[in-house]
């Protein structure tokens, strides 16, 4: 979808006259996190959990790689807050897991707990009954960032209506990020719609989070008052009118009762932990203590400030993370553009490492959602193959009969986790894709965790993924083409030639449109 935007962008914006504005920004006295958790059961809990002294600095984590697993997690926390609640995404869908995490919004602030909801605007179109609904309810305020001054339900209309303002709204906070409480947060790639959570019956996406407590929650806390009291936000009455309070409340219940049948939780995820409510009502949830820092960009970087008075961007921490690395580096993004700098990066590991290992894991081009960035990305793979690295695209359809994790049943399987491995000892995990919009134009945050137990399970979990669902990519024998390796059940080998689910019609897209897109705005 943000490729129509910039499209629409190029193609339309001279000819466009009469756009829509913003109002005057409204005055809104800052708030901030919970100052003390132990206050609630949940910090309680979080400090129980910490170990002994002398590990201060170390904070706790619990992988959240399954979707079911993930969505519960989020529902536990909602249901246990006593306090505060802080939420801050991209995109929640009106479907049923943007509605059922709406719902639990608003049961947690009728029990009396301050809900701060914080929202990117692109995708908001046609949901201004549900901000505004939630946002009647007593202990509830909902933000939008970055506001696009159309309040069309059609998001067609609100780019073209808002094309004398693009500068500014190509611009997007890109974050994802949960906490109750200021005891335990969730971070990663998904945001709050039905695919992120295997509840789509056409695509869904491979994707990650990571529940954590201790220390790196406050800093966690920290940023997201950064971003809710920044000037970059604004109410959403203020934008899209308040109603009469008990009218919006009615109109949000209604639209909430449509959320469809409650999401169903295994007692055991894939990796053998059980469901978090239920190991937070025993008091102990299952935890790797290790130590951590927080990568976040500052909501100034919409404005299109001068970055370096903002201090290192997430992409230039990650990419630094990266030319330190001294044995591997493993990269898991859905969209990835390497670009000069990176190219330059892998040439060097490749050449001063001994033993140095680069391996890549994207979309293909059947799976992609984004398949201009798709045909950007093409245009360095073979480069890579010959620098050594190793590149595997996870396919649409390439499963193997019986059970497998994730069970995408009759979707096709996309790749959204943003991870990467270095040295088999840091992990990054977050929103960022390695591509220019996360580089230059949205605003992004990630962990990264220094633990050898984490990244092993990232390993394994991308090694099972990688068995199931994807193709590894290879030159052919003079060096010239690449051929899409695909292992059989056998443990054979099918090679294909061709790359798999072209077509000319794509082609054709990207003869046209490519040479008019600047590969910076990918």
């Amino acid at each position: 979808m943000k490729l129509l935007l910039i499209l629409a962008a190029l193609l339309l914006q001279a000819l466009l006259t009469g756009c829509a504005s913003l109002p005057p920004p409204v005055p809104s006295t800052p708030t901030t996190a919970l100052a003390d958790p132990l206050q609630t059961q949940l910090g309680r809990i979080a400090r129980d959990q910490m170990p002994p002294l002398g590990a201060a600095d170390v904070s706790g984590f619990r992988l959240l790689p399954e979707g079911e697993t993930a969505f519960h997690a989020r529902l536990a926390l909602m249901r246990r807050a006593e306090r505060t609640i802080d939420a801050q995404y991209y995109y929640i869908g009106n479907d049923t897991v943007g509605k059922q995490f709406l719902r639990e919004l608003r049961d947690a602030a009728q029990r009396g707990v301050r809900v701060r909801l914080l929202v990117d605007d692109l995708y908001t179109a046609g949901e201004d009954p549900l901000l505004t609904g939630l946002a009647a309810f007593a202990n509830v305020e909902v933000r939008l960032f970055n506001p696009l001054p159309s309040r069309s339900d059609s998001f067609y209309w609100r780019i073209l209506s808002s094309l004398n303002d693009f500068s500014r709204i190509n611009h997007r906070m890109h974050n994802k990020l949960f906490i109750a409480d200021n005891a335990f947060a969730v971070a990663g790639g998904r945001n709050m719609a039905d695919e992120y959570f295997m509840r789509s019956a056409t695509a869904n996406f491979i994707d990650l989070d990571v529940m954590a407590s201790g220390p790196v929650v406050r800093t966690l806390s920290a940023e997201f008052d950064r971003y809710w009291n920044s000037p970059h936000v604004y109410p959403v009455a203020a934008l899209a009118g308040a109603p009469p309070p008990e009218a919006a409340r009615r109109r949000f219940d209604e639209l909430i009762a449509a959320s469809g049948p409650d999401i169903a939780e295994r007692p055991q995820d894939v990796l053998g932990n059980a469901p978090v409510g239920q190991q937070l009502d025993a008091g102990r949830l299952t935890q790797v203590f290790a130590p951590a820092r927080v990568f976040a960009d500052s909501p100034d970087k919409v404005a299109g400030v001068d970055l370096a008075t903002e201090g290192p961007t997430v992409n230039d921490q990650t990419l630094a993370l990266f030319a330190r690395a001294q044995d591997s580096v493993a990269i898991v993004s859905p969209y990835f553009i390497p670009g000069e700098r990176g190219m330059e990066m892998m040439k060097r590991a490749g050449a001063t490492q001994e033993n140095g290992r680069i391996v890549v894991i994207t979309n293909s081009l059947g799976a992609t959602d984004e398949p201009l960035v798709y045909a950007e990305y093409a245009k360095y793979r073979v480069r890579m193959l010959q620098a050594g690295v190793r590149i595997y695209e996870i396919a649409p359809t390439l499963r193997r009969t019986g059970p497998t994790f994730p069970d995408f049943r009759k979707s096709l399987s996309r790749l959204h986790a943003k991870v990467a491995v270095i040295d088999e000892r840091l992990s990054f995990i977050g929103s960022m894709n390695l591509d220019g919009r996360s580089a230059l134009q949205n605003t992004e945050i990630g962990l990264v965790i220094d633990s050898k137990e984490i990244a092993a399970t990232l390993d394994s979990l991308s090694r099972n993924t990688l068995a199931l669902e994807a193709w590894r990519l290879r030159l052919s024998p003079d060096g010239s083409q690449i051929q899409w390796v695909e292992a059989e059940p056998d443990g054979r080998e099918k090679v294909h030639h061709h790359e798999p689910d072209d077509s000319l019609w794509l082609r054709l897209q990207f003869w046209l449109l490519l040479p008019f897109v600047n590969a910076r705005q990918l």
